[in-house]
């Protein structure tokens, strides 16, 4: 039986990116961020506003970091690509029975698994700490993977297009590191924008992550609107612009 080539690529994609550093940074460091931070800061941050009802700080930071993990899960497209471009990698690979299409097809197949896989483990294990909270309907679980699909589009044609721009090592860990943690910061992941400085609100809703953050929540507490739909549309269109910007630099690129 012949695999399908997008489907070996794929598999050899999760095999190298997989390690338990990977899984530390996407699974510990968000339950110690949810049950540490969230809590140390509840008598800073009292019940946050939302919708039509207020939520407490650990339940909003907790659906915030199935955002985060969306987003974070995306860093392993670029380093995929730049670490192919690094080491030859990408003229062995079409030496094989493989295309450009395969290859693009495949990390996109890659974020896209992982970032469901990521958003569903925090989403689990975040469980106890909004329950009180949550309102599940027939959309819940439609929203949140609409959010990882998505977000790991977006997000990770924003890293895809970092890799096919950087050549040395030094400089694509600094900009992409330094674009990532700016985008998770100036969001409403962690905190939220009522409250904040003029600037740094409007600095928000610049941001797609704050979009994405807001689409997962509106799943999870049932508060669906028309600005929810507004921003539904806009990741769509960041994603489908970002993802054939990524896509022409991928085929173009000289390896």
């Amino acid at each position: 039986m012949t695999i399908h080539p997008i489907i070996r690529l794929v598999n050899r994609n999760l095999t190298i990116s997989i390690n338990p550093g990977f899984l530390i940074w996407q699974v510990i460091f968000p339950l110690i961020y949810i049950f540490v931070a969230g809590y140390a800061y509840t008598s800073l941050i009292e019940d946050v506003p939302f919708g039509n009802k207020s939520i407490d700080y650990p339940t909003f930071l907790a659906s915030g970091m199935i955002g985060f993990n969306i987003m974070n899960s995306t860093l392993i497209s670029g380093i995929i690509i730049w670490n192919d471009r690094r080491h030859g990698m990408f003229e062995q690979i079409m030496s094989g029975p493989f295309t450009r299409t395969d290859y693009i097809l495949s990390n996109i197949c890659t974020i896209g698994i992982v970032g469901l896989v990521s958003a569903s483990l925090i989403a689990l294990v975040g469980y106890p700490v909004f329950f009180d909270s949550v309102e599940f309907t027939v959309i819940t679980i439609p929203m949140i993977i609409f959010a990882a699909i998505i977000g790991s589009i977006l997000f990770g044609s924003i890293a895809s297009i970092i890799s096919t721009r950087l050549r040395s090592s030094e400089g694509f860990n600094v900009i992409i590191n330094t674009v990532f943690l700016f985008l998770a910061f100036v969001s409403t992941a962690f905190y939220p924008a009522s409250g904040s400085p003029e600037p740094l609100r409007t600095a928000f809703y610049l941001n797609p992550l704050t979009y994405l953050v807001d689409v997962i929540r509106a799943g999870i507490f049932g508060n669906i609107t028309e600005f929810v739909i507004i921003e539904m549309g806009i990741l769509v269109a960041i994603a489908s612009l970002l993802f054939i910007i990524a896509t022409k630099l991928l085929t173009k690129l000289d390896f």
